[in-house]
């Protein structure tokens, strides 16, 4: 069979290594013509220079070729991908789409898997999320991922399609909450960072990660999620990753607001915008959700990583 991956990032261009490495053939398509034209002439990949693309890769620009798949991989940012699918829900009709993108859409406070059930309701939704890191992926590092899947048996399908000898998928039907865990922890991850990046210490981080990963499951189960899918790989587990590694973009983020440093508006930081829909849904819902709400006031600049300790530090006491 052949997998089709939209979108040809670090990500992107990781899962299509590993899949390809293991025998699939992979359409990785990228907007950029000369990107994929540098793909081809080098066969390395863009955003990953030290990574050789197997044989099996074949670099496109053109739509028709990645529609042409059964299955396509969603690795785009969590900010595009409803108007890509949206602008082709026509061709995308009837196909497997996986959304690997971990945000909250700004317009509409959702994840990335509802964004596939809205915009091409005939498809078959699915969600690949959990600690990742696309550097380790591509080396051939040894990864475990989940599947979110709705409906079991297709899950099941695609867990054997998409699993290889470094890549190991867990399933699940929870596709709400494998989406929340993989998004919500991107907040949790610059508050963790700017903690670092202030000289705060270890320990207020672990603070941080404890009561932040509370936050998640309260906001989790007010959404209709399964308590137990964010204990998993795609909520705690990602969680340790990305406050803990300076690979995360979020993590190095918020360490750069930590140390007053200037961030490359250029790079994409997924939880700066999922932490201003974090903070709507909050205010929709009622939820309290104090570790959120400061990071979402540090990313718009309103308040300093040291304002927001004392804001955090001066909360009324109570029971964990």
């Amino acid at each position: 069979m052949r997998i089709g991956i939209a979108g040809a990032g670090a990500f992107g261009s990781a899962l299509a290594v590993t899949l390809a490495r293991a025998g699939r053939e992979v359409t990785l398509w990228a907007r950029d013509e000369g990107a994929v034209q540098t793909m081809r002439d080098t066969r390395r990949a863009v955003r990953l220079p030290d990574v050789d693309l197997p044989a099996g890769i074949d670099p496109v620009s053109e739509l028709s070729s990645l529609f042409s798949c059964d299955t396509i991989l969603l690795a785009l940012p969590a900010q595009v991908t409803r108007g890509f699918l949206e602008a082709h829900a026509g061709a995308l009709s009837g196909r497997t789409l996986v959304a690997c993108a971990k945000g909250l859409d700004l317009t509409t406070l959702t994840g990335q898997g509802a964004i596939v059930v809205e915009s091409v309701p005939d498809a078959v939704p699915a969600l690949l999320t959990g600690p990742s890191f696309a550097a380790d992926i591509a080396r051939g590092l040894p990864t475990a991922l989940t599947l979110a899947c709705p409906d079991d048996a297709a899950g099941r399908a695609l867990q054997h399609d998409l699993s290889t000898p470094d890549l190991r998928l867990y399933r699940s039907t929870d596709l709400a909450g494998a989406e929340l865990g993989g998004a919500l922890k991107n907040v949790i991850a610059i508050a963790c960072g700017a903690c670092i990046g202030a000289g705060f210490g270890d320990s207020a981080r672990a603070a941080l990660m404890t009561r932040g990963f509370a936050e998640m499951q309260r906001l989790a189960a007010a959404l209709g999620a399964r308590p137990e899918t964010l204990m998993g790989l795609s909520g705690f587990g990602d969680l340790v990753l990305t406050c803990s590694s300076e690979l995360s973009r979020n993590y190095r983020y918020g360490l750069a607001l930590g140390r007053h440093e200037d961030w490359d508006a250029a790079t994409t930081v997924e939880g700066a915008h999922t932490a201003r829909a974090v903070a709507d849904l909050a205010t929709k819902r009622g939820l309290d959700l104090p570790i959120s709400a400061v990071t979402a006031r540090m990313v718009a600049g309103e308040l300093t990583p040291q304002q927001a300790l004392e804001t955090l530090i001066n909360r009324p006491l109570k029971e964990e």
